[in-house]
């Protein structure tokens, strides 16, 4: 999955979408890391502001949570949608 850089959609909410995908199917396990912020950067070519606003949208989503100093973790159990 990609993001659409001239898309309508917001691309943190696109990014989200990516790494939700990704905790769903397995990639990133539950009370396991995702990438930190500086890797999702890199990886979507986006600012430090974007990758910290789709990590935020995860947390609100209750897929993950952060822990300070160590980085956001897949929760235990995602809610069910």
């Amino acid at each position: 999955m990609t993001v659409d850089l001239d898309g309508p959609e917001p691309l943190y909410e696109q990014i989200a979408s990516v790494l939700a995908a990704r905790i769903a199917d397995g990639s990133y396990p539950p009370r396991r890391r995702i990438p930190s912020e500086a890797a999702i950067t890199e990886e979507f070519s986006v600012s430090r502001p974007t990758a910290r606003a789709a990590v935020q949208l995860l947390v609100e989503r209750g897929l993950v949570h952060t822990v300070r100093g160590k980085g956001s973790f897949v929760v235990d159990s995602p809610p069910r949608t």
